[in-house]
């Protein structure tokens, strides 16, 4: 068996702490004490962004579209396919809340047997403290996992 990875528990603790921390009705990022997790980032500073992504897949204004079909003969879980994304994102789950920011990029079913996306995106924000700032993400997405 692997060792465990030492940043598991610290991360496991981040998520847990993330999903309880209330953000402001004025913002989607605030500012975390990295001691309580245990931490020590030196000058380095740990924000919790809480935000909300619309993938719009149809309609009279998608904000996903395919650009890359898969072929025919393509498995069950459309390996192939390649969609380009300029989704919002919200401050509340209701896609009319305040825009925080988009997500642009790109996501493709990259897996012949299970529903899995690669996903490469930018969060380019337009409001707050982080206007005019990005994160960039690039990862495996297994869908129903």
């Amino acid at each position: 068996m692997a060792a465990p990875n030492p940043i598991f528990s610290p991360l496991l603790l981040l998520l847990i702490l993330s999903s309880t921390v209330q953000t402001p009705a004025s913002g989607f990022a605030t500012g975390l004490d990295p001691g309580i997790m245990g931490l020590d980032l030196g000058k380095e500073k740990l924000s919790h962004f809480r935000f909300y992504l619309h993938d719009v897949q149809s309609g009279p204004k998608p904000s996903s579209v395919p650009v890359v079909h898969p072929p025919s003969n393509a498995s069950v879980t459309a390996f192939g396919q390649v969609n380009v994304i300029d989704n919002p994102l919200t401050l509340h789950p209701d896609p009319g809340s305040e825009l925080v920011g988009r997500a642009q990029g790109v996501y493709s079913l990259a897996s012949q047997e299970e529903v899995a996306l690669l996903m490469i995106m930018n969060f380019a924000f337009v409001s707050g403290k982080y206007n005019g700032s990005g994160i960039t993400v690039l990862g495996r997405n297994p869908v129903f996992h």
